[in-house]
């Protein structure tokens, strides 16, 4: 087992697995950027080395000087946890060339399944289904030939890439030009590949995702399904698991499919084969994987009494996995939200700023990964996703309840976040129902927040002690003295 681990990451995932070593008795190392020198997971690890600036290319980004970080510490293997270096195959090598043991899978798996184009070639040859389409198209020409052997409508996306960039729907031959050059310049922007390939889009589609685990030894199964279909912007907002919809034949089929999509790639250590599902149809279609540990892992956690972070350290370390399918069960539902700091009323923009308060709601079957505090500072620079609030019971409908009430009890200030828009989902009948898809919230979920009376805003500025003094003399500043009589609370009057 190792002694000492790197996590190259930041937040919660950097915290989750900084104490999934702590319980196996491994010491930790952070790093971070100018902009983290005072976050959360810098003070949580044994450790911890500034990488760089606040841009992610300058810091987390920056292979060089995350392996000089492992090396100057001692630290014997590294954890990329989700998003920045996580799926990046040479990273994977730089790591081993290094003499570092990297926590995932193979460079190899990572590169095969990174091309998304490449990927669908690869499952169709191993038997796995997938979504009709077209690969290594050329001009737009090719494009709309292949849309209309599909049938429109299509999906045109981005070949290198994930998480909803360089991804467009289109319904007809006349909207092809400008999809393809404004999806060609998103992909570009965000994975330097501007190679995109089309295929058919599901309408009313779920989003279920498989999660797999293997070791070095040859065994792998699948630890079941999340469904994901609560999604804006192709980003997703609320995960579960069982499914509502799965019953246990289609279940088992698309275990057997991500199990067999992983072992075409030779792949060990934590990853996600994702469908498409087609309700109206009971058929599944590949849709990609990811070659890293998921946002949602809590989720699967949960419902199967396994830590997956735990486990991919010790089969980084060379150990078997000790579960064969038979021994694995879903017990219970578990119910993840994601609490971004955005407006969801606006467009989901991002939001920054400093907590003022953070609390997070306790309780028997609740669990919050986070990677704020109050005080924190949110930046521009990085994913505005704060926490993650995880329920689990033994029903759906307890579950939910359960987690309306966990959200009722989190408290959050100081910047805009989607903690209303989360509420309002959870209570909506469609919900309740499991009668949502992936653009359920686009399309049918019309949310407007609820405006606040004029009573609370007073109250939140007094309680803040920042209610302006129209008397004084220096316009639009906040009074300063604590003992003013214009902040006293004993019914002065001038």
């Amino acid at each position: 087992m190792f002694n000492k681990i790197l996590v190259a990451n930041r937040g919660e995932i950097a915290i989750r697995l900084m104490r999934a070593c702590r319980e196996l008795g491994i010491k930790t190392v952070a790093v971070y950027s100018a902009a983290d020198k005072d976050a959360p997971h810098v003070r949580f690890a044994d450790e911890a080395v500034e990488i760089g600036d606040s841009a992610p290319r300058e810091s987390y980004l920056n292979i060089p000087n995350v392996l000089q970080a492992a090396k100057a510490t001692g630290a014997e293997a590294i954890h990329p946890g989700y998003g920045f270096l996580s799926e990046n195959a040479t990273f994977a090598e730089a790591v081993a060339a290094a003499g570092l043991i990297f926590i995932g899978p193979p460079a190899s798996a990572i590169r095969a399944m990174g091309d998304k184009a490449q990927s669908k070639i690869t499952m169709k040859a191993a038997g796995v289904p997938t979504v009709p389409g077209a690969e290594n198209l050329a001009g737009e020409t090719e494009f709309i030939e292949a849309a209309e052997r599909i049938g429109y409508p299509v999906l045109v996306k981005a070949a290198a890439g994930g998480g909803g960039k360089g991804m467009r729907v289109v319904r007809s031959a006349r909207e092809m030009p400008e999809a393809l050059d404004s999806a060609r310049r998103e992909s570009q922007n965000a994975f330097g590949d501007d190679r995109l390939l089309v295929e058919k889009y599901i309408e009313n589609a779920h989003h279920i995702e498989i999660q797999v685990f293997g070791d070095q030894h040859g065994n792998l199964v699948h630890l079941f399904e999340r469904e994901c279909s609560v999604q804006r912007r192709h980003q997703k907002i609320i995960e579960e698991s069982p499914s509502p919809l799965l019953t246990p034949a289609i279940r088992a089929r698309m275990g057997e499919a991500a199990v067999q999509a992983a072992r075409a790639v030779g792949y060990f250590n934590a990853g996600t084969v994702e469908f498409i599902f087609d309700p109206a149809l009971s058929s599944f279609f590949f849709l990609e994987m990811n070659t890293r540990l998921q946002v949602e892992h809590p989720v699967t956690e949960a419902v199967t009494g396994l830590d997956l972070a735990a486990w991919q350290i010790r089969v980084a370390a060379g150990e078997p996995f000790p579960f064969k399918q038979a021994d694995l069960s879903q017990r219970g539902h578990a119910i993840e939200c994601r609490l971004y700091a955005e407006d969801a009323a606006g467009g989901f923009l991002p939001s920054t700023g400093r907590i003022l308060r953070f609390i997070e709601p306790r309780g028997p079957g609740i669990r919050v990964d986070s990677g704020i505090v109050t005080g924190s500072e949110v930046s521009r620079f990085y994913d505005p996703l704060l926490a993650k609030i995880i329920v689990h019971a033994e029903s759906r409908e307890a579950a939910i309840r359960r987690m309306r009430a966990a959200l009722k009890e989190t408290v959050l200030h100081g910047v805009t976040s989607n903690f209303d828009f989360l509420q309002a989902i959870l209570a909506h009948p469609a919900f309740a129902e499991g009668r949502i898809h992936t653009r359920w919230v686009e399309t049918e979920f019309n949310w407007q927040p609820a405006e606040l009376p004029i009573e609370a805003l007073l109250a939140a500025a007094l309680a803040d002690g920042t209610i302006q003094n129209p008397k004084s003399k220096i316009e639009n500043r906040y009074e300063p003295d604590p003992f003013s009589p214009w902040k006293s609370g004993n019914g002065f009057r001038n």
